[in-house]
């Protein structure tokens, strides 16, 4: 159980609650060309090519996982988000429907309350803050203890953003010292909560008596039919596998091959230096993967396949990049290799005809990642449209690097963003990409139109007349 939260601990949330809301009132009247410029500002401060890049490695040394050399390129994120952010009105009328008599005004939301998780401390604060500043919010961040010194330096320097237009620093807090009772509080202190993380914290979000967003697991799993570019396909498996060792949640789970291509598939995979572990070699990584409590093993999350390896004890050559393990028929709770694994690692299967592959998804996320997300390497409509059906997920990317596309790309219409709503299936309570939209409050004023009323017999129909006892 948690312990109480200290009278300082809690003076220190209210002060910061009280700072954010004055902060908040000097922005309250900006135009939307001072709004831009800000986020421009705070984008440029935190996504520059060598402050982003000394910080998201320092948040990779300071955890202890994640590709020190890729994260860096995470830096699009905040580009992107930019860019849909000067794309988007967020003050005063920002949707007009003439037809329907309706305006829509946004407003801010208020003080929003960040979680931040290890695996992005660098990336998540600016992505979250070019969005809510523009909002006119202001946003307290609570870092996960592992890096909350790389996410309070980037809220410094998102800070002197803030000043260099003007706008008051306090848009943007960082706790030092965070604390699980501090954390509940300061939800239950803000106006709205965006939990980026683990189940935990996002149940404690939803816990707090504040409108929050949340994300769900994820457990990706990529479709590959006999009509798919097995090149295009196994390259983009691979990039999207091993960025950040694998670390985010879209990263590639589950390959679903079409049995026709599947030695031709896995030989694609090979090429694109995959290693395709040996039954013993299997045994040892779910030894080692996780423990006796089924929870996943920290030396073992988001790291080199070589240092999977050896924890496992057995090691690989250095050329390569990730590691699969045959799992076909293994699909449930007591098979651990059908679960999230968030490392350099995927599980194979394969199918007969299209209605198994099928099968083969909805069984594997009813062990986990419901919500979440799939993919698909084909060039039948009928088959994408046939997975798209029956899919428990939110987002399917087609014929694109999972990690690199669920969020957002150039190459995609995706919202770009760091929280990946997983609707119903996954706790939710949207399955939007969360973005600057699910950071304001809107006011719709209704002007009256010319009556719209069908007549009965259009509205019911053949039912219409009909006697009913």
């Amino acid at each position: 159980m948690s312990r109480e939260i200290t009278e300082k601990e809690q003076a220190l949330v209210d002060k910061m609650v009280s700072k954010a809301k004055s902060a908040m009132v000097k922005i309250e009247n900006w135009k939307q060309r001072d709004l831009d410029r800000l986020s421009q500002a705070i984008a440029w401060y935190a996504g520059n090519e060598k402050t982003f890049t000394r910080l998201a490695q320092q948040g990779v040394d300071e955890s202890g996982i994640g590709d020190r050399a890729g994260r860096p390129g995470k830096r699009f994120k905040i580009h992107m988000v930019l860019r849909d952010v000067l794309r988007t009105p967020s003050t005063g009328i920002v949707e007009t429907d003439a037809k329907r008599g309706l305006v829509k005004y946004a407003k801010p939301a208020g003080v929003i309350a960040s979680l931040i998780p290890m695996t992005n401390p660098a990336m998540t604060p600016p992505v979250t803050g070019v969005s809510s500043a523009n909002a006119r919010n202001a946003v307290i961040f609570s870092p996960h203890p592992r890096t909350a010194a790389t996410t309070c330096e980037m809220s410094r320097i998102m800070r002197a953003a803030c000043h260099a237009v003007g706008a008051p620093e306090d848009l943007f807090q960082c706790i030092e010292r965070p604390s699980i009772p501090m954390t509940q509080y300061l939800m239950e202190s803000c106006d709205l909560t965006l939990a980026t993380g683990g189940k935990p914290m996002v149940q404690a979000a939803y816990s707090s008596g504040k409108p929050a967003y949340g994300v769900g697991a994820g457990n990706s799993t990529i479709v590959v039919d006999e009509t798919a570019d097995l090149n295009e396909a196994a390259k983009n498996i691979m990039i999207s596998k091993t960025s950040d060792f694998g670390s985010g949640c879209s990263a590639d789970g589950n390959i679903v091959i079409q049995k026709s291509i599947y030695s031709n598939m896995v030989s694609e995979l090979q090429a694109n230096n995959g290693y395709l572990c040996n039954s013993a070699e299997k045994e040892l990584l779910s030894r080692a993967m996780w423990d006796n409590k089924e929870n996943r093993t920290f030396s073992t999350i988001a790291c080199k396949p070589q240092q999977l390896a050896l924890v496992a004890g057995f090691e690989i050559p250095e050329h390569i990049k990730f590691l699969m393990v045959e799992n076909n028929g293994q699909i449930g709770k007591e098979h651990k290799f059908s679960k999230e694994k968030l490392t350099t690692l995927m599980a194979l299967y394969y199918f007969e005809e299209f209605p198994d592959a099928l099968n083969i998804i909805q069984k594997i996320y009813e062990v986990g990642g419901k919500g979440h997300s799939c993919g698909i390497y084909s060039t039948s409509d009928k088959n994408i449209d046939a997975l798209a059906r029956v899919a428990p997920v939110s987002r399917m990317m087609v014929r694109q690097p999972q990690s690199k596309s669920n969020a957002g790309s150039w190459t995609n219409g995706m919202p770009m963003t760091s929280s990946l709503g997983c609707g119903i299936w996954g706790g939710n309570i949207t399955n939007e990409n969360v973005t600057m939209k699910h950071m304001m409050n809107y006011t719709w004023v209704s002007k009256p139109i010319q009556e719209d009323r069908p007549s009965e017999r259009e509205l019911f129909g053949e039912f219409f007349g009909q006697e009913v006892a």
